[in-house]
């Protein structure tokens, strides 16, 4: 899929998926420029990869413009979490929006294949059930998720218009929930959350009764996503769906981690958050079609290997209690 000459740029790459991908991109043979502002991206998650003789980790925030020399891009950066990217809302739509403009830019001028890493959220909180990529969505444009869902929707305008006025080779994909080790421990995800809490024995948050979907995709399997859809060839630009159609409610998952942590934990209800999408689940027939792929990690054996990573992680910070778990 790879060949040891081709330069890949990550942005975000010191992130949850992004060091995973860089990961991958390594081990297949590439040149790998990981770039990262660290907000939410740690060294922690590249450090095993500092001192590779093909890897270059570069602090820098793609608000601002990069000159590189690169074959391909993934643009995988952005705060991902509600906690995150909600702490500071205008950063996260000039995120999105400026650096897709600076990576478009740099893809046009070195003639690289570029890919986003978009989101469900361009559905909002659905009224079709599950989501195919023809649907265009119900967000609420100026709510306090609206940061996220927009910007990213607004990216991929971009993406498509830099393709159609300057054939700026593209792909798009729309990530559905996903989860594994490396996950930052405070980001307020689902999985997360509740692995933390329950390692940990406290109550565990359930918004509402529960009852709300989600589909959550395993980090491997995702990953294989991104490379699949970027090795197409130049009539494959997407959308396409990226997650799991397996469909679980919140209560279910709060159930199964603890049984598979076998923690003293409580579920305890709050009210639901503002614009909190009551379904998700993705259709990925376009994946199966288009390039072969589908998730083949189970939910049970996923949260296997995430809750020992987080085990492990609390174990350390228990040690270091000077340091924060973010660094």
């Amino acid at each position: 899929m790879y060949h040891a000459n081709k330069r890949v740029l990550v942005t975000g790459g010191a992130g949850f998926l992004g060091s995973h991908l860089c990961e991958r991109l390594l081990e297949s043979g590439a040149e790998v420029i990981c770039v990262d502002n660290f907000f939410t991206g740690t060294r922690r998650n590249v450090e095993h990869l500092i001192g590779h003789k093909r890897f270059e980790l570069v602090r820098h925030d793609v608000c601002f413009p990069l000159f590189v020399e690169v074959d391909e891009i993934y643009n995988l950066a952005c705060p991902a979490s509600p906690i995150h990217y909600q702490h500071d809302p205008v950063q996260t739509t000039k995120t999105s929006v400026h650096g897709a403009i600076n990576m478009l830019g740099l893809a046009k001028r070195v003639r690289a294949k570029i890919f986003q890493a978009s989101t469900s959220e361009v559905y909002g909180d659905p009224s079709v059930h599950p989501q195919p990529e023809e649907y265009w969505g119900n967000v609420n444009p100026i709510g306090p998720r609206s940061c996220y869902d927009e910007g990213k929707r607004c990216a991929e305008t971009l993406f498509f218009d830099y393709n159609r006025q300057h054939k700026v080779r593209i792909k798009v994909a729309r990530i559905f929930n996903t989860y594994g080790p490396r996950m930052h421990p405070n980001d307020g995800r689902v999985v997360s959350n509740f692995i933390v809490q329950a390692l940990q024995n406290q109550d565990i948050s359930v918004y509402g009764a529960g009852e709300q979907t989600r589909s959550f995709c395993y980090v491997d399997d995702l990953v294989s996503g991104f490379m699949k859809l970027m090795a197409t060839g130049d009539d494959v630009i997407g959308p396409i769906n990226l997650g799991n159609p397996g469909e679980f409610t919140i209560r279910q998952l709060a159930e199964l981690v603890i049984e598979l942590t076998g923690s003293r934990s409580r579920i305890v209800e709050f009210p639901l958050p503002q614009d909190d999408p009551k379904q998700r689940r993705p259709v990925i027939e376009k994946a199966k079609a288009q390039l072969g792929w589908e998730p083949k990690v189970h939910l049970r054996e996923g949260l296997g290997k995430t809750i020992a990573y987080f085990d492990q992680l609390l174990k350390e910070n228990d040690r270091s209690p000077a340091v924060a778990a973010s660094e």
